[in-house]
C-alpha cells in the first residue's frame, strides 16, 4: 500500500469515525459535543455508559443511514466507535 492510500484510508477512517459520533450524540440525545467522543472510547460501561435501549436506537441508525444491518452475533461491534466504523464500511477493514 503507498503512502497516498494510506492517507485516503486515513481520511476515510476519520470521516467514516467523525458521522458516527455525530450520529450517536445527536440519536442519544446527548449533552455533549461529538468531538468528545475519541475513536476508541468504550462505549458501554466506564466509556459513555450507554445501556441495551441506546444499542437498539444506534442499531436502527445505523442501518437507516448506512445500509448495513447488524445482526445479534455482531454486537461485539458496539464496543467503540472504531469498531463501529470498520463494521459499517468494510474498506476500513485491516488488511
Amino acid at each position: 500500500m503507498t503512502i497516498d492510500e494510506l492517507r485516503a484510508k486515513a481520511a476515510e477512517r476519520q470521516q467514516t469515525c467523525t458521522q458516527i459520533k455525530k450520529m450517536i450524540v445527536s440519536r442519544l440525545d446527548l449533552e455533549i459535543e461529538p468531538d468528545w467522543i475519541t475513536d476508541d472510547q468504550p462505549l458501554f460501561g466506564r466509556g459513555l455508559e450507554l445501556d441495551s435501549l441506546d444499542v437498539l436506537e444506534l442499531y436502527v441508525a445505523i442501518e437507516a443511514e448506512f445500509g448495513v444491518a447488524l445482526y445479534d452475533s455482531e454486537m461485539a461491534v458496539f464496543g467503540s466507535v472504531s469498531r463501529l466504523a470498520d463494521e459499517v464500511n468494510p474498506a476500513l477493514r485491516a488488511s
